[in-house]
């Protein structure tokens, strides 16, 4: 039995594998990359090629993932900075009533299962993040950053 919802505006690449109960729509997903079980990836996101995102991860709208990104288990993305469900005269907040503030992570770098990513964070390229990181500002390329906030672990060379 495989459950999956997967919109007619989503744009596949070749040799893309995508496993059971995952929701896309209106997203990008690059040649020969791996979708786990139980994955949303909204409209407007994007995943490079021979990316591997693993299950039970968050990828939302303004997303821009590069070629050969490792995303691990339970990883999310977030993409707006202040939150509400209503606006201050009471009524529901609708897609007019915010701005999707966007993430970069460039080729080759690792994100750690249980990560959050926070809007308008770029990380650089070969850089990885630890596990359970809250990542609150931009990573540079070739450096570790583990914790919560995460900081600078080391640099690789």
């Amino acid at each position: 039995m495989e459950f999956r919802c997967i919109s007619d505006d989503v744009k596949i690449g070749i040799g893309v594998k995508i496993f059971s109960f995952v929701n896309l729509y209106g997203c990008e997903i690059g040649d020969h990359s791996k979708i786990g079980a139980f994955v949303e990836i909204q409209k407007g996101a994007k995943i490079g090629k021979r990316c591997k995102i693993s299950s039970h991860s968050f990828i939302c709208e303004g997303v821009n993932i590069r070629d050969n990104v490792f995303i691990g288990h339970n990883v999310t993305f977030i993409n707006d900075k202040y939150p509400r469900a209503a606006n201050t005269d009471g009524t529901i907040k609708t897609e007019e009533d915010w701005a999707c503030i966007s993430t970069y992570v460039n080729k080759n770098a690792s994100i750690g299962s249980g990560a959050i990513i926070l809007c308008g964070i770029k990380i650089g390229e070969n850089a990885i993040v630890g596990a359970g990181a809250v990542v609150t500002k931009d990573v540079e390329d070739n450096t570790i950053v583990a914790g919560v906030p995460a900081r600078l672990i080391r640099r690789e060379v």
